[in-house]
């Protein structure tokens, strides 16, 4: 078996691999690359036992079959190869040849490579950028803590027409609503640390991603990669309890001067709870902090309705989060000192977050 492969077409296919083949497992087969030769085609594929992928590259072959190479070694020989053309050749050893540098690698049987858990998709599709959008509006609203469970995911919501994405970790929440062409209804719970391989993935996919969900797998499907997540058990409870409803200030302000106002007042907020204090009063907004160093303060104007006085306190990094994907116009909506606060973007209607004040 032979293949001839551009070095560029070769080391970008492997690039979307890296993150998933572990270089170290307790099962050391997963280590290993499968490469298989098809006709025109070298399809390589991973798992770390969460996330199966699975690439396919156009290459001039000869001949068909598959073999295991020790993958990170074929990483950083790719990378560093001399010629534009790379030339593998299958025997009881894999030869690779580029410009004047040839190597071996031994291969390996692959009967023993684990199944990968790929579904044949249904006809379900949705634009591949969007789905990586939607859910990196919300990913840093997932938990990080192992006893917070379903909130270590993002949930999934299909219904006819829209797609919503959810995080929350408990002390926040982020929603985004896109607009697709869905007939079906379902919710699903992705692990976060998998919604991270998606985003990676299919953000600069150009066209429809075929999705199917069957056996605890969500199965993505693009023109030239197959991809099947493990998803949680289980579904967020009623989030739609702590999103406020009614509301005693509304302020609008540009989300660029809010965000960086306050990542320069937080450089001396406490350490510990990382507290900003959030004073409106009429069309100005001051920011202040204080910690072992010092006090930051700073004013910004806004346009304001409702109580001509208020003072709510943040965690200064919730709030910057929270104000991360929003260009333009930002709107807060605050029901009082202590209770939930709404952040949403003016100019995209599909976003929103909620942050709860610190009690003080």
């Amino acid at each position: 078996m032979e293949a001839r492969i551009p070095k560029k077409t070769l080391a970008d296919g492997l690039s979307i691999l890296e993150r998933i083949i572990p270089s170290r497992s307790s099962n050391p087969i997963l280590t290993y690359l499968p490469i298989t030769l098809g006709q025109g085609s070298l399809i390589l594929r991973g798992t770390n036992g969460e996330v199966d992928l699975e690439v396919r590259l156009s290459a001039e072959t000869h001949g068909e079959g598959q073999v295991l190479i020790p993958a990170q070694p074929f990483f950083q020989i790719v990378r560093s190869t001399p010629g534009e053309l790379i030339e593998l050749i299958f025997a009881e050893q894999m030869q690779l040849i580029s410009g004047s540098y040839r190597t071996q690698l031994q291969t390996t049987n692959p009967d023993g490579y684990p199944e990968l858990s790929f579904r044949q998709p249904a006809g379900e599709k949705l634009p591949a950028a969007r789905l990586a959008q939607a859910m990196t509006r919300v990913r840093y609203a997932a938990s990080t803590e192992e006893y917070r469970a379903i909130f270590r995911g993002v949930q999934l919501e299909l219904s006819p027409g829209n797609l919503r994405a959810v995080a929350s970790d408990g002390y926040r929440l982020a929603r985004y609503d896109l607009p697709v062409s869905s007939d079906s209804t379902r919710k699903l719970v992705i692990p976060a640390r998998s919604a991270d391989e998606i985003i990676r993935i299919f953000k600069d996919v150009q066209g429809d991603v075929s999705i199917e969900v069957g056996e605890g797998t969500l199965t993505l499907v693009g023109d030239a990669v197959r991809m099947a997540v493990k998803l949680m058990e289980g579904e967020f409870p009623d989030y739609a309890r702590v999103i406020p409803q009614s509301f005693v200030l509304e302020a609008t302000l540009q989300a660029d001067a809010l965000r960086e106002s306050l990542k320069r007042v937080a450089v001396l907020s406490d350490r510990n709870n990382h507290r900003v204090d959030l004073i409106f009063s009429g069309d100005k907004l001051e920011i202040n902090s204080e910690g072992d160093y010092g006090r930051g303060r700073e004013e910004i104007a806004v346009e304001a309705k409702g109580e001509p006085q208020l003072v709510v306190a943040y965690n200064a990094q919730y709030l910057i989060d929270a104000l991360g994907p929003i260009e333009g116009g930002v709107k807060l909506s605050l029901s009082g000192p202590t209770s939930p606060s709404l952040v949403q973007a003016v100019e995209d209607s599909g976003y929103l977050s909620v942050v709860v004040p610190l009690r003080v």
